[in-house]
């Protein structure tokens, strides 16, 4: 099926990649789903209203993890950042006349106008352990994103007080 020995490494990488982005769809539209059914936004209400293809018992699991304290604080803090990133592209958009990396956002707003340097050492180490985190994530020659939320809340050491 593939034409060199060497294709299936990264034929498995690409196929992994896909499918979590298949699965994190999935699930995100099953607990948007059940939010609009409930009519809660309290995760232990989703129970009865998992994946069909999903164990009763890993989705029961599930919600009672979307429920604990850390999880929610961690979704907020991505659903903030989702909502400044959007803010500041749209600025920069126009500035530019095209689509934004979020790495020119990042730059933009963290190096002195008119340089290479970053305002701060903070702002240079994270830009970095933020590159190599997304390099160890996706392997060369598979999709990335133009943003991981994750990748960018660990690259920031957390969020503090609900924030990055």
């Amino acid at each position: 099926m593939f034409m060199r020995p060497g294709d299936l490494p990264r034929a498995r990488a690409i196929w992994e990649s896909t499918a979590q982005t298949n699965f994190r769809k999935s699930m995100w539209e099953a607990r948007d789903k059940a939010t609009k059914i409930r009519g809660s936004q309290d995760p232990t209400a989703w129970m009865d209203y998992g994946l069909v293809q999903m164990r009763r018992d890993y989705w029961e699991s599930l919600c009672h993890c979307w429920a604990t304290r850390p999880w929610q604080e961690r979704s907020q803090t991505a659903n903030a950042i989702g909502q400044l990133i959007h803010k500041r592209m749209c600025i920069l958009r126009h500035k530019l006349e095209r689509a934004p990396t979020f790495r020119e956002l990042f730059d933009r707003t963290h190096k002195w106008k008119g340089t290479n340097d970053y305002v701060s050492e903070s702002a240079h180490t994270i830009a970095e352990t933020y590159d190599r985190t997304m390099a160890d994530r996706y392997i060369e020659g598979t999709p990335q994103p133009d943003l991981d939320p994750e990748a960018w809340i660990d690259a920031m050491g957390g969020s503090r007080n609900g924030r990055v």
